[in-house]
């Protein structure tokens, strides 16, 4: 995983797990959902095949894009990002045509990469737009299609949004040629002391404070959690304990999975069957609703009502449950 953070200092070839590529921190991993993700980059970064990157929010998508150009022919080049959700239909060609006219027109080179975040937010005169730009695409003079290499991220199913007609499919297929999927956080847990021990540093640098080494129980209640909001999520908890230079107050908001206590022979514990059930019915809740909400986009009432439950029921069962509130509708 590739963290673009340049301000922490990190010595030739860095400590273990950690190294420095153009002037930024590379995190190997150790997860074998995130190796095989590693392996794939290095193979098509060298390469000018588009690539889509499809993962949850906070996976770390963008950081992956920087990756792959840090290992392209561009990678002496501009990265450009186009937020493809904080932008109109005016400002998204404004910033292509600059894309394309600041660099190709003036000195005849490739401009770099160009990097849409979001891709999904574009709507359909966004995407006509851009399906135009491509070099293999319809209208434009080739002086005017996009130079450099293309990358995109999204959160969401394009080939639904595809099916449903809300996602152009010739846009998705020059997009897509490479897909690369991100595992969640919950997915790769054996790299969370990794990027624990990273975020220890930048933050004890940032804020000048005294370098911090986590306990043993601390470090297995985040590696045990399941990281709805996931790198990003991970970051803002190490950041607070920091912060605050107490895990304590910070990892108030951080609850271990209810445990389900083992069940003995005895007779005075014949009658547990019925606390084990009530354990694995909210624990059941529990994921239904985690999942919905990610699936949502932690949109709380649309998640309501995919649960066909009242939006008043659901900030209830969140606070119930202890679920994390990402601060969504």
């Amino acid at each position: 995983m590739l963290l673009n953070y340049s301000e922490v200092a990190c010595g030739p070839g860095g400590d273990a797990g950690f190294t420095v590529l153009s002037n930024r921190i590379f995190i190997s991993s150790v997860s074998p959902a995130m190796k095989s993700v590693q392996r794939l980059i290095s193979e098509i970064g060298p390469t000018e095949i588009p690539v889509l990157l499809v993962g949850e929010s906070g996976t770390g998508k963008e950081v992956a894009a920087l990756q792959i150009h840090g290992l392209s022919k561009y990678r002496e080049l501009s990265f450009h990002k186009l937020s493809c959700a904080a932008l109109t239909q005016d400002s998204f060609r404004q910033q292509l045509h600059s894309f394309v006219d600041g660099h190709t027109a003036k000195n005849g080179r490739s401009a770099g990469t160009l990097f849409f975040d979001e891709v999904s937010e574009l709507n359909g005169d966004c995407q006509r737009h851009l399906l135009r730009a491509f070099p293999d695409g319809e209208g434009l003079p080739v002086q005017e299609c996009i130079p450099g290499r293309v990358l995109s991220c999204t959160v969401r199913d394009l080939e639904s949004e595809v099916q449903g007609g809300s996602f152009r499919s010739e846009l998705f297929y020059r997009l897509n040629g490479v897909c690369l999927r991100l595992p969640p956080l919950r997915r790769r847990q054996e790299d969370i002391p990794l990027f624990v021990r990273f975020f220890l540093r930048k933050y004890a640098k940032l804020f000048d404070r005294k370098p911090m080494n986590l306990s043993d129980s601390t470090l297995r209640l985040l590696t045990d959690y399941s990281w709805p909001g996931n790198i990003r999520e991970l970051e803002n908890i190490v950041k607070k304990i920091v912060a605050l230079e107490s895990e304590e107050l910070a990892m108030c908001d951080i609850k271990a999975p209810p445990a389900l206590s083992p069940v003995s022979d005895s007779p005075a514990t014949t009658c547990s069957l019925k606390a084990v059930a009530r354990a694995a019915s909210h624990q059941a809740e529990r994921q239904l609703i985690l999942q919905t909400l990610e699936r949502t986009h932690w949109n709380r009432k649309r998640a309501a009502e995919a649960l066909q439950i009242s939006y008043k029921s659901l900030l209830y069962k969140l606070k119930q449950i202890r679920l994390p509130d990402s601060g969504g509708v």
